[in-house]
């Protein structure tokens, strides 16, 4: 039995849900696929896949040697494109997890900028403000907000963004400008939900002193873009990325609040898994991101 076609066979058949699928990926016929799996199973004396006449389940012992299996695969492939020529190693799939609330607005524009560079690329992009599982997802690289706590990743830090808090003219002539963060607590206040310090506002004072103010949400929403959107609404007070809200301000559709008080800035990371060679085309996009946020003026500079 030729063992890396076997694997592939397995592999195959577990991502796409059945032999004959597996066999039309790999250009063999559905009876070697049957017979590549039985083989498997033969030789390690378990069974791995349970069949009905229209699904694969993995069995126990399925489930952990699939994930080896597909590792043995991945890495067989990156060895393979670690010695390729430049052009072959800038091809192909590319998975890139982004922020929703960045991707949305100016990094649509990177994003076309950079296809349009790398044109045999296919750029696999997943738009979330959710921490989804880099491994699990099978992303390439994700550009993660915040502070990383999961040894199974590779970080590299980009930079820090400023924020500030916003509201419109309208909502603060109503209600009031705040002149000292424990003004917050009468203030309707519109949440992020995913953000780390909860309902809790933390605030440096020009001369060092820091405070943390809770405050009273009346809308909570896991999209920054909604949240700005509410603000320019006059619902309240929310918190926004600098960068991204700076025209906004100079239009004067939205104010900064409480100007005097310094918000924390927000680290932003690229994270791979960290058990993967890091391709060429990963690290030329994390590269060009970089650039991009340098040349934007996207980050703090201390």
């Amino acid at each position: 039995m030729d063992k890396l076609s076997a694997l592939s066979g397995f592999v195959q058949s577990v991502n796409l849900g059945s032999f004959s699928a597996a066999a039309k990926h790999l250009g063999v016929s559905q009876p070697a696929i049957s017979q590549q799996v039985r083989g498997l199973e033969e030789e390690l004396g378990t069974r791995l896949l349970n069949r009905t006449t229209r699904q694969l389940h993995l069995t126990e012992a399925g489930e952990r040697y699939y994930a080896y299996a597909r590792e043995v695969l991945e890495r067989l492939a990156e060895a393979d494109r670690s010695v390729q020529a430049e052009e072959t190693q800038m091809s192909g799939p590319l998975a890139v997890g982004l922020p929703l609330g960045f991707a949305e607005t100016v990094l649509s524009d990177f994003l076309i900028r950079f296809k349009k560079e790398h044109p045999n690329i296919l750029l696999d992009v997943s738009l979330s403000d959710q921490f989804v599982d880099v491994i699990q997802e099978r992303l390439d690289v994700a550009i993660r907000m915040g502070e990383i706590k999961d040894d199974r990743l590779i970080v590299r830090l980009l930079g820090h963004a400023r924020r500030c808090l916003v509201a419109s003219p309208d909502y603060l002539d109503r209600r009031g400008r705040p002149q000292h963060p424990a003004e917050l607590a009468d203030h309707d206040y519109l949440l992020y939900r995913n953000i780390s310090t909860g309902d809790c506002v933390p605030f440096f004072g020009t001369a060092g002193e820091r405070l943390s103010v809770r405050v009273t949400p009346t809308m909570i929403v896991n999209n920054s873009a909604t949240l700005r959107q509410a603000a320019l609404a006059g619902l309240g007070i929310t918190l926004a990325n600098r960068w991204l809200i700076d025209p906004i301000l100079r239009s004067g559709e939205l104010e900064q609040v409480l100007p005097d008080w310094q918000y924390p800035h927000h680290p932003v990371h690229a994270v791979y898994p960290s058990n993967r060679f890091i391709p060429l085309k990963v690290r030329r996009f994390v590269d060009s991101l970089h650039a991009f946020f340098d040349n934007e003026g996207a980050f703090y500079a201390a």
